[in-house]
């Protein structure tokens, strides 16, 4: 078993098809992907994959390997990562992170605060889900992130870039998407696709609260553990979500983006850093956001 194989696996059930992990992620070919997952599966013994109305899922099996085979991925990012600093002593280096698809307008952000320091900076970015990328704030192997504030994280000062409404985001042709806004109603046995707890724990909160205060029931409709996937059942399932307002920026054009009526439910971005972990560099791009800081 190599590394490849541990990462073809988490692609594939992330993306939940061997056509969108090839092609989007590991930019391979569809037969050899599906040969490698044939060859991890033949040699630990058990099927990993099984084929569902939704597309590709993992086993009760596969559920098991994928935890692992995630923590040994991090841990191995995060070991290259350590080396990769280690080895640049005498120059300066910014590891920013960023909740993903938030980088599309937030490191331009922080490339200008940083301007003229970036010749003499090696700036490293990734994205991550909020919970990752807490996990790497306070394990040093992020200086700054851009995530959803956790006022139960001690560890990390937070300040509020930006409060942005949650939009309900649905394929074009459905019975909605003529409507100029959504209607808390509208949404009452309609298939709703979520994000998982664990993932996106902040706005799973923020929605569940919002269906709970106005009273609605959506139907049944799978879980997603990443805005890719979200989008990808939403389409297969002609189904209904509430996100964010800020993946507009990702949607293709076969999704459109709908206000709901009255007052919607509104989530926060912040930017944070270690409190106990001083960096200078990522000290002054939180100091020069403007914001509201939380302790």
């Amino acid at each position: 078993m190599e590394l490849r194989h541990l990462r073809y696996f988490v692609a594939v059930v992330e993306e939940g098809s061997f056509n969108r992990a090839a092609t989007l992620r590991l930019h391979t070919a569809q037969p050899s992907l599906s040969r490698q997952i044939g060859d991890l599966e033949d040699e630990l013994g058990v099927q990993l994959l099984k084929r569902s109305s939704q597309g590709l899922e993992p086993t009760a099996a596969g559920r098991a390997f994928l935890d692992h085979a995630r923590l040994i991925l991090a841990q191995v990012d995060a070991a290259s990562e350590a080396a990769k600093r280690a080895g640049k002593e005498n120059q300066a280096s910014l590891a920013v992170g960023f909740l993903t698809g938030f980088e599309i307008d937030w490191l331009p952000k922080v490339l200008k605060i940083l301007r003229g320091k970036l010749n003499e900076t090696d700036l490293i970015v990734s994205s991550k889900s909020t919970p990752s990328l807490i996990k790497s704030l306070i394990n040093g192997e992020l200086d700054l992130a851009f995530l959803r504030p956790d006022p139960q994280v001690t560890e990390l000062f937070f300040k509020t870039v930006l409060t942005e409404p949650i939009m309900a985001f649905l394929p074009v042709g459905h019975e909605l998407a003529c409507h100029q806004f959504i209607d808390p109603i509208d949404l009452e046995g309609q298939p709703l696709i979520r994000l998982s707890k664990v993932h996106a724990p902040a706005v799973r909160s923020v929605v569940d609260g919002y269906l709970d205060r106005v009273g609605v029931h959506p139907g049944p409709a799978p879980e997603a553990d990443n805005m890719s996937m979200v989008i990808s059942l939403t389409l297969s399932a002609r189904a209904v979500t509430l996100q964010p307002a800020y993946i507009k920026a990702l949607l293709p054009p076969s999704v459109v983006c709908i206000p709901l009526s009255g007052e919607p439910p509104m989530v926060q971005l912040a930017v944070a850093i270690n409190k106990t972990r001083p960096h200078g560099l990522a000290e002054l791009v939180f100091s020069t956001l403007d914001g509201q800081t939380t302790h």
